[in-house]
């Protein structure tokens, strides 16, 4: 509202960004030739053909704005999901953590500093990212970044507002401490880690509640933790009980066959060591969203040469990716098949086709019946 109509307006720039974004690696002249074959299509002023306004439009996108869409998306689905897709009637959020490099450039240097390692001039800057991931929608819900020598824990500590009291957190072994257990205690959050050291993983300590878990307690560390402050770390409790779990893990093509979690849920009935097994299994499903994003979408190198810019790059990522968990978890939902069967990168590949025989339609009828065959085909 209230701006002015420009050739690169904002509805423009922000379905050729997406546009770029989903063709995974298109340069900045393709999307301005789509921009201009669109305008064209629709009898509108073409936009210039030189790169420099379209990267300067794209610099201006509200990152408040895209935001809002982000949230939307989240929310819409988050609204449709059915008791049968949780587990044991309850939201899991994974969370996960990864690495991506940017351009070479001062400014993203000064902010994401390559490794110490490296001689100057012979890396690239290193953005650390943190991720929540919804079980049920396999949307990314929300995230954070920081430098490379920022540890996925300290950022984690950015992303607590987004979690709601009653869920479960998920996570690898990297996230497994007595500090963010106490903290997940003191939001009213139940945690599932993986267990990490020797020790925490012995099954003679604690009390046996059957051949594969055992009570436990774990006594506060002595030292502060590096990523809570000291008066937080005052107000957690001395003790903490934990229930250890044994899963296992039999499954053809995979090597792993036992895996030891901690949780803080302790009902053994209602969360047996079979559904925890079944939910880390989930867990590994879910790794490979961000493995989506930096390989099927080609996030691992973006392309942005300042820190402003590369956030709203990243932005761009993340929502690009969420609509097409959006497409297959209404596949999932129309055919009744397991989320984690559809492909990300055939349900990608099918959506860009598709949105191209959508565009050429004339009728509401071949549009729903187009529709109607893109779902099938992703489940």
């Amino acid at each position: 509202a209230h701006s002015r109509d420009r050739r690169w307006n904002l509805r423009l720039v922000f379905w050729t960004f997406a546009w770029q974004v989903a063709q995974a690696g298109a340069s900045c002249r393709e999307a301005i030739r789509q921009a201009q074959a669109h305008c064209k299509g629709a009898g509108r002023p073409l936009p210039p053909e030189r790169d420099s306004p379209y990267c300067q439009a794209r610099g201006s996108l509200p990152l408040e704005r895209l935001q809002q869409i982000h949230d939307g998306l989240c929310a819409e689905a988050q609204q449709g999901v059915a008791v049968k897709e949780l587990w044991c009637a309850r939201h899991v959020v994974v969370v996960d953590g990864s690495s991506v490099t940017a351009p070479d450039t001062p400014a993203n240097q000064r902010a994401f500093p390559q490794q110490s390692v490296q001689k100057p001039g012979c890396g690239f800057p290193i953005l650390r990212l943190v991720a929540l991931l919804s079980l049920a929608t396999g949307m990314l819900t929300a995230w954070a970044t920081g430098p490379w020598s920022q540890h996925e824990v300290g950022l984690f500590q950015m992303l607590w507002e987004s979690l709601r009291p009653g869920e479960v957190l998920l996570a690898d072994r990297g996230f497994c401490n007595w500090g963010l257990l106490a903290q997940c205690l003191e939001r009213n959050l139940h945690a599932v880690f993986r267990v990490k050291g020797i020790r925490r993983s012995d099954f003679r300590c604690g009390k046996r509640l059957s051949r594969n878990e055992r009570l436990v307690q774990w006594r506060k560390p002595c030292p502060t933790a590096k990523t809570v402050s000291a008066q937080e770390w005052a107000l957690l409790p001395e003790v903490l009980t934990l229930r250890l779990v044994r899963c296992q893990m039999n499954i053809p093509g995979f090597r792993t066959r036992q895996v030891i979690v901690v949780t803080t849920l302790l009902d053994s009935q209602k969360y047996p060591p079979e559904a925890l097994s079944q939910l880390y299994f989930r867990r590994w499903a879910m790794e490979l969203s961000l493995r989506n994003l930096k390989t099927t979408l080609q996030m691992d190198q973006l392309s942005c040469k300042n820190p402003e810019n590369l956030q709203r790059e990243i932005r761009m990522h993340f929502l690009i990716h969420n609509l097409v968990r959006r497409l297959m978890l209404e596949a999932a939902r129309r055919h009744r098949v397991p989320l984690e069967r559809v492909s990300f990168a055939g349900s990608l590949a099918a959506a860009r086709r598709y949105g191209e025989a959508l565009l050429q339609t004339r009728s509401q009828r071949q549009r729903q019946a187009l529709l109607d065959e893109l779902f099938a085909t992703l489940a």
